[in-house]
């Protein structure tokens, strides 16, 4: 019910790293100067590297695009407040088993929220004003979970059978239970579309029902709201086998900053990496962290082209986009308090400003709100001046508490979409594409031109 997948899909790229990994560990020890260029200073590019220290292959270079590390992990300032621009919660917590993530946020002890969705259903507001009955949401919301756990067993029957895969909008089908009024869509969203950042007609019914974070390591959630940012778990990472200075900045010369790869020339004797301001670096092998989205434009251009089942089974995937948008008022008009922490708005437009938190807790005092967008609304939004997306929030606030709230005094509308870098948020897993599909993207390109 949250974003970002970014623990969750952090998770998944560890695991990928650890694949390839093995293989370079092996391939490298029979090498007399192991040399890899990992591009991108993310999680998962610094994972890899580390990976790779500890395993003895120290002769790397990281090439990060950007001016610091952390990816989409990234904090910035907003009305004198530290807010997370990407990820934001650690998804997974509570099971018996410990999710990684959460490991490292007590380890550095991070600050972290219990994000608490059990009063939705009595923070609902309709599009005309004024909040539906607590009984009437909490009806959709029991239909829905019917629906879920239709969908897991019908998942869990079709993985059995080895059968075909589905959208989860097919299993609502099945289950005739597809959302058509703005309630309705409003708690459809708040499940999957906040979660996955795309609608059930597109996500794939095998892969995310259930969803491996929650199944793997509990249910609950926690929001970061910590000053020093959700990065320090990535800076944790890479002071682990990077040089720091005695303050504690990595200092680290096989760390580039402010090195965008436009292209990679691979060939049996190794590979060229040449950057945007024209530096060229070789190494004998290269490991590529960044985005799917990013893999998908035209920002790296292979020589030669990557083999046609790679290229194949990368353009599968869906870049998704989750716009987390901040508004900062003179002072509060929303209710605070347990069980107010978010508030659904129902429009007949789906997706149209639906899910709101008040950050009182994480923020006292500062009279700040979140409101989250997703896919096609997100790259509306970034798309359009930010005195644009304030008056529709204005327009959608004024819906829910009346015409005489104050207005924002500052909007933060972050652009990962237009951000040649990133080019969205976390990947989804479209219907169709299998574990097999996956391996071909992590699984070890040789230079060839098959």
């Amino acid at each position: 019910m949250v974003n970002n997948k970014e623990t969750s899909m952090v998770a998944s790229l560890l695991a990928v790293m650890a694949v390839v990994l093995s293989f370079l560990s092996t391939a490298q020890a029979a090498a007399k100067v192991p040399t890899v260029i990992v591009v991108g200073a993310g999680m998962s590019g610094l994972s890899a590297a580390k990976t790779l220290s500890d395993a003895g292959i120290k002769n790397i270079l990281i090439l990060e695009a950007t001016d610091r590390i952390g990816g989409r992990i990234h904090k910035t300032n907003f009305a004198g407040l530290s807010v997370e621009m990407g990820a934001n919660w650690v998804e997974g917590v509570g099971g018996s088993e410990m999710n990684p993530i959460w490991e490292m946020v007590n380890k550095i002890k991070l600050k972290t929220f219990f994000s608490d969705y059990d009063n939705v259903s009595a923070n609902t507001y309709k599009q005309v004003g004024g909040l539906y009955a607590e009984s009437v949401a909490q009806h959709q919301l029991d239909s829905l979970d019917d629906v879920v756990e239709f969908s897991e067993n019908l998942s869990t029957l079709l993985t059995a059978k080895k059968q075909e895969d589905i959208s989860v909008l097919t299993a609502q089908r099945l289950k005739n239970r597809v959302p058509s009024t703005p309630l309705e869509m409003a708690i459809d969203y708040y499940n999957y579309d906040y979660e996955f950042a795309e609608p059930p007609r597109v996500t794939s019914l095998q892969n995310t029902a259930p969803l491996p974070t929650f199944a793997n390591f509990g249910e609950d959630l926690y929001f970061v709201g910590d000053s020093r940012g959700y990065e320090s778990v990535v800076h944790y990472v890479a002071k682990q086998f990077l040089t720091t200075n005695k303050a504690g900045q990595i200092t680290d010369p096989r760390l580039l900053l402010n090195k965008a790869v436009v292209q990679i020339t691979h060939s049996p004797s190794g590979v060229i990496v040449k950057t945007e301001d024209g530096s060229v670096y070789r190494a004998e092998y290269v490991m590529l962290s960044p985005s799917i989205g990013v893999l998908q434009s035209t920002l790296i251009d292979f020589k030669p082209d990557l083999p046609p089942w790679k290229i194949l089974a990368m353009y599968q995937f869906d870049m998704a986009v989750y716009t987390k948008i901040f508004l900062k008022f003179p002072y509060k008009f929303w209710p605070t308090g347990n069980g107010t922490e978010f508030f659904l708005y129902a429009h007949e437009k789906r997706g149209y400003y639906t899910i709101w938190q008040q950050l009182e807790r994480e923020y006292p005092g500062a009279n700040v709100l979140l409101v989250t967008v997703t896919d096609d609304e997100s790259k509306r939004i970034e798309q359009q001046p930010d005195s644009d997306t304030k008056a529709e929030v204005m327009g959608v606030l004024r819906a829910m508490f009346g015409k005489n709230i104050p207005e924002a005094t500052d909007i933060l509308v972050p652009r990962w979409w237009s951000n040649r870098f990133y080019k969205g948020t976390f990947s989804n897993w479209p219907i169709g594409v299998s574990r097999f599909e996956f391996d071909q993207i992590r699984v070890i390109s040789f230079p060839c031109n098959c």
